[in-house]
């Protein structure tokens, strides 16, 4: 794509990238098909190392070797507790060479959450990355009698350290290359042993309502799924993508990288989460995808940066935004960009929105990809003025990560798209729920035959527990949850997550959930952006010790009410929020009231919080 204005001009390709109808056959073609040629990146001290397919498979072959070493046997379960590393994705391979099946874990689990996960999936071998995870593992092993091996990714601390029930990575590939030595046939007859109906992988569900449940995954719909993919969000054989949301959600897994595996393209691993925005200037990825969090955090930093510049560069940037917005308002409506408008759009790029997706690492970027929660509209827009299309979707950890997807030559903002090809989408007559059928379905819940049978009818469709809306294009938006629909005392439906999308917009608001279910008004519960307010702060002299403070100070609660009321004139009387309360916490990855993908839980955030919800509803 040579500018915005060619998005119309995409044609999808329905070639065939990569054959394979398991894990390991795909695996095992590409590296045949791309040998020497750069597959990983990782950042160590400060310099970029390089995997090859070839050097890749290797290690992946020895990890299996091993594997078949210590007695995994195909069909057996062997998960993975790290961040997101190359080492796991050679984890992850190495098990389904192996003929395993391969489940994640998030770093941020507790050793009882750890626990529950082996135990259900019987796991017999669990990766871990350090020394902090393998003590999570050694607290509960005495209570999996099915675990058989502890494997340390990186035994920095634990040079001293024995166990004969832990073995580091190393160490297993030494184990594999011998074996491999002596049993030269087992590496292929290992890769061959599971076919298309073959479990895959375990990806678990954040447990918000329950227990966790682990969504199985085959093989054979693994790996169509990669192609239909494809078909709606083309990738090129080098491609530069980043790989820095956890690999043990689906959406990194499938868009990151099993896609990269079929399509080639590759991977940059960043540092840790805190140098991202680093990271992304450093590799400028010809392909982006990542949940709103991040797209919001990039857009504050921008709009923080610009309230700072002189009163010519805030003009110029607000005269090239609104010159980027008349652009992709009619590349969105499918009319065509007159060559005067064409002009001013150059002359934009070169005096300012060239150097805010420099600043921003999106300047090498064809499309973005967002996905895993939702987000403002109006977010959208602003990429969209920048010169680069942003592409929303939707799918769950039950859909292999597909659903609905709004391509290149097809976006309508404010939906979730249309149907991925060969992929059945429509609403339930009766409750407007959004139901799915297609083979990228998982096969059911592990161990949980009652939910996997509430989840899929008798007809094969998935109900997914969202509610939506579908236009006569077949464009499909998400109005809200099935059981986060707010009725309030007086009969009024509010769609909650419509409301916190666009507080989510502000720079100085990282999330928010909205209450009033059968209660006379709408509240809500902020988290405020600790970065950009605290500048806010300390340029206008607020005074504040910690976060507590910070969301306690009088002007910090005028500036969030700006903020408020700034929504509250988008809605009617009825649907406007009247009081707030902001968390005094800062929350992170660790912490019970976020989900991986960063977004509150609202369901819990409404128990912990209820006497501060309760207040607001004081006269």
């Amino acid at each position: 794509m040579s500018g915005l204005w060619d998005l119309a001009k995409w044609q999808p390709s329905d070639k065939v990238l990569m054959a394979g109808d398991t894990l390991p056959q795909l695996f095992s073609n590409a590296v045949r098909a791309r040998g020497d040629k750069v597959w990983m990146r990782e950042k160590q001290l400060g310099i970029w190392r390089e995997w090859t397919w070839a050097g890749a498979a290797q290690a992946v072959r020895e990890i299996t070797m091993g594997l078949a070493s210590i007695g995994l046997q195909p069909g057996q379960t062997a998960s993975i507790l790290s961040n997101t590393v190359v080492e796991w994705v050679l984890a992850d391979l190495g098990v389904l060479c192996a003929g395993g099946v391969s489940n994640g874990i998030y770093p941020t689990d507790s050793a009882s959450q750890v626990e529950y996960l082996c135990a259900d999936s019987a796991t017999r071998v669990v990766f871990v990355e350090d020394e902090e995870q393998l003590d999570k593992v050694l607290e509960v092993r005495e209570r999996l009698p099915q675990l058989q091996w502890i494997v340390v990714i990186d035994m920095d601390g634990l040079r001293d350290f024995a166990d004969p029930q832990v073995i580091s990575l190393a160490a297993l590939r030494e184990r594999g290359a011998a074996f491999d030595r002596d049993h030269p046939a087992e590496f292929d007859r290992r890769a061959a042993s599971r076919g298309a109906d073959d479990l895959a992988i375990l990806v678990y569900t954040s447990g918000t309502t329950g227990k966790p449940k682990g969504a199985m995954h085959l093989h054979g719909a693994v790996t169509w799924t990669l192609r239909q993919i494809n078909l709606g969000l083309p990738q090129v054989e080098g491609d530069e993508r980043m790989c820095f949301l956890p690999l043990c959600h689906i959406a990194e897994r499938m868009i990151g990288a099993f896609s990269s595996i079929y399509a080639g393209s590759v991977l940059n691993f960043v540092e840790n989460p805190d140098t991202v925005p680093e990271n992304v200037r450093e590799i400028a990825p010809t392909i982006f995808f990542a949940v709103p969090r991040v797209w919001e955090k990039f857009y504050s930093a921008v709009v923080i940066g610009v309230k700072e510049a002189s009163r010519v560069q805030q003009l110029t940037y607000a005269w090239a935004t609104g010159v980027g917005a008349r652009v992709a308002e009619r590349v969105l409506a499918g009319q065509p960009v007159p060559a005067a408008l064409k002009l001013q759009f150059r002359l934009a790029r070169w005096l300012a929105l060239d150097n805010v997706r420099k600043l921003v690492g999106i300047h090498r970027a064809r499309y973005l990809l967002t996905g895993a929660a939702p987000i403002s509209p109006d977010l959208i827009r602003w990429y969209m003025a920048l010169g680069v299309p942003m592409l929303e979707g939707w799918g769950m950890t039950e859909t292999c990560a597909t659903g609905t997807i709004n391509r290149p030559d097809a976006i309508r903002i404010g939906s979730i798209g249309r149907a991925v090809d060969g992929v059945e989408v429509r609403l339930d007559d009766t409750t407007g729920e959004i139901l799915l059928r297609g083979r990228n379905v998982f096969a059911g819940y592990l161990n949980q035959p009652e939910k996997t049978a509430e989840a899929i009818d008798g007809d094969g469709w998935l109900h997914t527990g969202d509610v939506g809306e579908v236009d006569a294009q077949g464009f499909f938006r998400i109005t809200d949850r099935m059981k986060d629909i707010i009725i309030t005392a007086g009969g009024k439906n509010v769609t909650p997550s419509e409301w916190e999308n666009e507080l989510k917009f502000s720079p100085y608001i990282t999330d928010a959930v909205i209450i009033g279910d059968k209660r006379a008004y709408l509240t809500a519960i902020v988290m405020i952006d600790q970065e950009n307010v605290e500048k806010y702060a300390q340029d206008h002299d607020v005074p504040f010790s910690n976060y507590a403070s910070l969301a306690r100070a009088p002007e910090v609660r005028a500036l969030i009410q700006s903020e408020v009321d700034r929504v509250n004139n988008r809605f009617a009387r009825v649907e406007q929020v009247k009081k707030f309360w902001l968390l005094e916490a800062q929350l992170g990855a660790e912490d019970e009231e976020l989900t991986p993908t960063m977004k509150l839980k609202r369901k819990l955030v409404q128990e912990k919080y209820a006497p501060q919800i309760e207040g607001m509803y004081q006269p």
